[in-house]
């Protein structure tokens, strides 16, 4: 499926984040019916972080996946990257308002670029924010470089529900109802585009494919309520690690 992408949101600007920042948390409740949360703790559990692991957290947003961390394992640290300045903006008034900013470090970060050195973190995580990235196969080479031998890559990502019976109703709600609901809350724009984006991202197998040739021995493939969701869980690849 040929799908246009906007190219102000293409671009990695995160203008499109920007517009939406005060209402992103509100939307990702309603239109996920509360489950992101539930699929954020299983992310941050497939990463199996010890006290002291330093995680890498790309696509941060409002920091919700760097917050989770620091709850399921209070003597992590977490650096946050993002490229929306509002976004952060929402983010870091959260985590000061959690008592976590001894433990959480926002910032303005590309994940097609990180600031990071090779091997530094134990681990990774991006959630709902690789298929807004412009070259996904450089942020994947990216994170296999980033993360230390033997460490994890943790890859959130809202996908084409399946399944016989309940996939159908599913997708209608991912292709239908969820744009009309964001409209209504926020801009029919912004919500065109999720749509489109999710149409337009890989087939599990496939990405999964695609994170193998840029340096991620895969894990684990793990579907999340009938497929709305996937959890790709990966580590550095052994030419990575060596």
């Amino acid at each position: 499926m040929n799908v246009v992408i906007p190219m102000d949101v293409r671009d990695g600007s995160g203008a499109m984040f920007d517009r939406i920042a005060r209402r992103y948390d509100l939307l990702n409740r309603i239109l996920s019916l509360g489950l992101d949360r539930a699929w954020r703790r299983r992310t941050v559990r497939a990463l199996e972080l010890v006290p002291g692991s330093r995680v890498a957290d790309l696509a941060t947003g409002t920091a919700d996946m760097a917050l989770e961390v620091v709850r399921l394992e209070p003597k992590a640290t977490v650096i946050g990257l993002d490229p929306s300045p509002r976004m952060l903006d929402v983010g870091r008034a959260k985590v000061d308002a959690a008592g976590a900013g001894d433990r959480v470090t926002l910032r303005l970060g590309d994940a097609q670029v990180l600031p990071l050195d090779d091997a530094s973190v134990d681990a990774v995580t991006i959630a709902f924010g690789i298929r807004n990235v412009p070259d996904r196969e450089r942020a994947l080479r990216e994170m296999a470089r980033v993360t230390r031998p033997n460490g994890r890559v943790a890859i959130l990502e809202l996908s084409e529900p399946e399944g016989r019976f309940l996939g159908p109703l599913a997708r209608l709600y991912v292709h239908h109802l969820v744009p009309r609901i964001g409209a209504l809350l926020s801009g029919a724009r912004e919500y065109r585009y999720l749509q489109a984006s999710i149409a337009a991202f890989p087939a599990p197998a496939e990405f999964a494919a695609m994170m193998g040739r840029c340096g991620l021995e895969v894990l684990a493939v793990e579907p999340l309520s009938f497929g709305a969701c996937c959890l790709f869980v990966a580590r550095p690849a052994a030419e990575v690690r060596s």
